[in-house]
């Protein structure tokens, strides 16, 4: 029984840091282009036109 005393305290800060972490990915534009990656896979800037 004593070993909650630990553990609730450790759940609640890890859930904590997790939150915070996922405001500060919000905040700072991590998902404003979900599309763009992924069109961007199917690019081909990397070929060279063939002469």
């Amino acid at each position: 029984m004593t070993v909650l005393l630990f553990l609730v305290p450790i759940a609640l800060l890890l859930g904590l840091t997790g939150l915070v972490a996922f405001l500060w990915a919000l905040r700072s534009g991590q998902y404003d282009d979900l599309d763009g990656a992924a069109v961007r896979v199917l690019g081909d800037d990397d070929l060279k036109p063939r002469a």
